[in-house]
């Protein structure tokens, strides 16, 4: 996430150029058209910076390297699944960003053996402090 924040001057600011979709004090969710038409623009050799440029973004409010984290961003997107899933990528209700790529069955099996890890460990922990204090 960046460590950019948006006043809500800033928010309105944003907020008035059509390629945006959506404003927070912490990030901007840019229209899927845009998305699209930038990542097409890059290919056909456009650099990024001069594609939100063109676009209406000042670079100095939403910072210099958004243009390339974007572009990078959606290039990925556009390669494994196309227009649709520049139309589809974003976030969820829960904040959680959404890539156009799904977690394979290894990935959520790692990350749930890592989080009973956590838990196990962090019950360990409270035992030892449950005893210490018992023993006072």
């Amino acid at each position: 996430m960046s460590n950019i924040f948006y006043s809500e001057s800033d928010q309105h600011i944003l907020l008035r150029n059509p390629n945006v979709e959506k404003v927070t004090d912490r990030y901007i969710s840019y229209h899927p058209d845009f998305k699209i038409r930038a990542v097409k623009e890059y290919l056909s050799g456009k650099k990024p910076r001069q594609i939100f440029i063109d676009n209406g973004f000042n670079l100095q409010l939403i910072g210099d390297d958004k243009p390339f984290v974007c572009i990078k961003r959606w290039r990925i997107i556009f390669k494994q699944r196309g227009e649709q899933g520049l139309r589809e990528a974003g976030r969820s209700s829960k904040g959680i960003r959404l890539t156009g790529r799904e977690s394979s069955i290894e990935d959520k099996l790692k990350k749930a053996e890592a989080k009973i890890k956590f838990l196990e460990a962090e019950n360990e922990l409270l035992k030892k402090i449950r005893e210490k204090e018992r023993g006072r």
